[in-house]
């Protein structure tokens, strides 16, 4: 009996149930209600995981922000009901409801991972899912895979993940079981047109299709579909984003990422040689001299006045690890996480309105050493064919002048091109992961602490130290998720900021060993003929947001120490710059003429009123750029009309949408800047005559 029952089942099992117009669109409509819930849950839990961006945002604008969201899922949601709509041609088809399962779950599994991933991914760039996720997988694999399973709880989010998808195919059966007719099989042979007439089917496709096409337009108006910009409709950063789609912002920067990098530059707004007017005019001093201005845009020979110059020979340039403006003392924080770079900057020039152009490293190592700015489609310009490019940077421009170099770091120089980029540039002295013996901390993932590199960068500088001058690059490493800390911390762990409090103690340390350098510097023979450049390659987030642009991931410190240089420029500055002033800036220091074709200019050379100007973008952000003036910020969000806010850095940041018509003479620099700028990269003009640096 058990055995006839066995193979009843088997045979009942192989049949397929009745298809009815009815069963198949309930199937179909629980399935896309199913999906919404899920997309509405995965936000809550973005909300509630990074709910200490909430800060005093009322809860009617996240009510808004989670309309908006809907009006996003509901796009995905029809992605995912599109096999089962085009089942509507075949009875069959809509038989085959196993099929239909299956892929559901996959569609659902695979947006529930992107979903948890996307929990630690906001928190650490306030910004849903983008191109940053191929990026970082176009570096070395395994330091990619070593930096998150030992940076974030990857083993509990795929532990979860699986659960979830278990879960997921139960319910989709479940859902199956509901949407079946009563009378659930007939034989396979049997004709079964009959419970789902063609017409039926034709009209309910037709019925769907217009429904399906309002849903993922998101909007009954006349245009453009719906689009990331249409999110932004409240005050609150964190709300707007919440109201995406991490699943639809990936696949847009999919499409951005693995299209032709040429094909997303930044596009002609007015003509070239307007645009060309426009940046000569807004880069130009009284101390440079146009050459080459048929070839070359901005190619000039430099002459900074000698009272303005300083009795050093030898540069050391700083770059420090995520150093956030907004958590260091000396620019207004009151959270003493930065004490020794606060002590250092009573005894050199300080700049407060200082910004990074990018929001990762890499745009800081060519910005700040190359000159050369942070551009749409080529933010990770050392890694591409134009990285190979010759540029009038702080290599070129000191090699020239027959000065040794040096170049200390925790990690691989292999990471993102450095050695070959760098090499390429002029540098020809490396000490990286590889060359330390024995130090304090050896981090799994990127190297040796910032203890190690500052030991080493500084008995590498008193070894070399000799008759010709030198110029070194010395970069923090610590400060980046997973910290490279040692066990016995020389400092006090920061508390009281929540999830911040690890990379804030991370700064804290930096700092540390950034004052451990300067005490051994100080008793070297280089110390008095040298100027050190110390600076933020770019910041990170905080509890709130300032501005869509988040100018917290921006503002950085530049500071500048060298005999004389507070007798002669005073302690602060409030002019506004970013990393590709500061070859300019260190030329004007060094004095002599200089021929050179940087973006940016001579901080301490400035004409009268000019207060300065700086274009950033962010990593990730495809087309979204930004012009910075001391209290003004005009954001271009691609497709969409520019916004300009007030902004206010220091203890009390703030930030206020201006109403009414943007600037138009703001917009112009921007556009005309970038414009210029992508048109020298890509003709290969960016560089001195001929590609190679000359000064006299």
């Amino acid at each position: 009996m058990a055995n006839t029952d066995a193979l009843s089942n088997k045979h009942s099992s192989s049949r397929l149930f009745r298809p009815t117009v009815k069963s198949h669109l309930a199937f179909t409509l629980l399935s896309a209600l199913a999906l919404l819930l899920m997309y509405s849950l995965l936000r809550v839990a973005l909300l509630v995981y990074n709910r200490e961006l909430i800060g005093v945002t009322p809860a009617a604008t996240f009510a808004e922000a989670f309309f908006n969201g809907v009006r996003f899922d509901l796009r995905v949601v029809v992605f995912a009901c599109v096999p089962l709509l085009l089942a509507l041609f075949s009875v069959r088809a809509m038989a085959a409801r196993g099929l239909h399962r299956i892929w559901l779950t996959a569609f659902a599994s695979i947006t529930l991972f992107l979903g948890l991933t996307e929990l630690d991914f906001y928190r650490e760039f306030h910004q849903r899912l983008n191109s940053l996720v191929f990026q970082y997988f176009q570096e070395d694999p395994k330091t990619v895979l070593s930096m998150l399973w030992n940076g974030f709880p990857v083993g509990r989010y795929l532990l979860a993940w699986a659960l979830a998808t278990w879960l997921l195919a139960k319910l989709f059966k479940g859902l199956d079981f509901l949407s079946r007719p009563q009378a659930t099989v007939v034989l396979p042979s049997s004709a079964t047109s009959h419970s789902a007439p063609w017409h039926w089917r034709g009209m309910a496709f037709v019925l769907c299709l217009a429904l399906a096409v309002l849903a993922a337009r998101g909007t009954v108006r006349q245009g453009p579909p719906l689009r990331w910009g249409d999110a932004y409709t409240t005050d609150s950063m964190f709300a707007n984003q919440l109201g995406l789609n991490g699943t639809l912002t990936l696949v847009s920067a999919a499409k951005a990422s693995f299209s032709s990098h040429r094909d997303n530059a930044w596009k002609s707004t007015m003509p070239d040689a307007e645009a060309l007017q426009a940046v000569r005019e807004m880069l130009l001093t009284p101390n440079d001299k146009l050459v080459d201005t048929d070839k070359a845009a901005i190619r000039r020979d430099f002459t900074p006045p000698a009272d303005g110059t300083l009795p050093v020979r030898n540069v050391v340039v700083i770059l420090m690890e995520s150093f956030a403006g907004h958590y260091v003392g000396a620019l207004g924080s009151p959270d003493n996480i930065t004490p020794n770079f606060d002590k250092l900057a009573k005894e050199g020039l300080l700049f407060d309105r200082f910004f990074s152009n990018g929001t990762h490293t890499h745009q800081g190592m060519f910005a700040t050493m190359a000159c050369f700015p942070n551009l749409p489609s080529f933010e990770y310009l050392m890694r591409m064919p134009e990285g190979g490019h010759k540029f009038s940077g702080l290599p070129q421009l000191l090699s020239a002048r027959d000065y040794d170099n040096l170049y200390v770091y925790n990690g691989n120089f292999q990471w993102d091109n450095q050695s070959g980029f760098f090499s390429n540039q002029g540098m020809t002295d490396f000490v990286g992961r590889e060359d330390f013996v024995d130090p304090v901390f050896m981090d799994p993932t990127w190297g040796v602490s910032d203890q190690d590199m500052f030991d080493r960068g500084a008995a590498e500088l008193e070894k070399n130290f000799g008759e010709k001058p030198f110029y070194a690059l010395l970069q923090t490493l610590s400060n980046h998720t997973p910290y490279a800390l040692p066990k016995d911390l020389p400092v006090e762990r920061v508390s009281g900021h929540g999830s911040l409090d690890e990379h804030l103690t991370a700064m804290r340390y930096s700092d540390w060993a950034l004052g451990q350098f300067f005490e051994k510097a100080r008793k070297a023979p280089y110390f008095k003929d040298t100027l050190f450049v110390i600076v933020g390659d770019h910041g990170f987030g905080s509890n709130e947001q300032l501005t869509e642009m988040d100018l917290y991931r921006f503002n950085v410190p530049l500071l500048l120490i060298a005999p004389g240089i507070q007798e002669k420029f005073g302690a602060t500055r409030d002019t506004v710059g970013t990393q590709i002033d500061i070859v300019p800036t260190i030329m004007g220091r060094l004095g002599g003429e200089v021929r050179h074709q940087c973006w940016g200019r001579d901080l301490l050379n400035l004409p009268e009123g000019d207060h300065g100007v700086g274009v950033i973008k962010p990593s990730g952000g495809e087309q979204t750029v930004a012009i910075v003036t001391p209290n003004r910020i005009l954001i271009q969000p691609k497709g969409f009309e520019p916004r300009l806010y007030d902004y206010q850095l220091g203890a009390n940041s703030k930030a206020e949408r201006v109403p009414g018509d943007i600037d138009p003479v703001l917009k112009k620099k921007l556009e005309a800047f970038l414009q210029t700028a992508t048109k020298s990269l890509l003709g290969n003009t960016a560089g001195v005559v001929d590609g190679k640096p000359g000064s006299s």
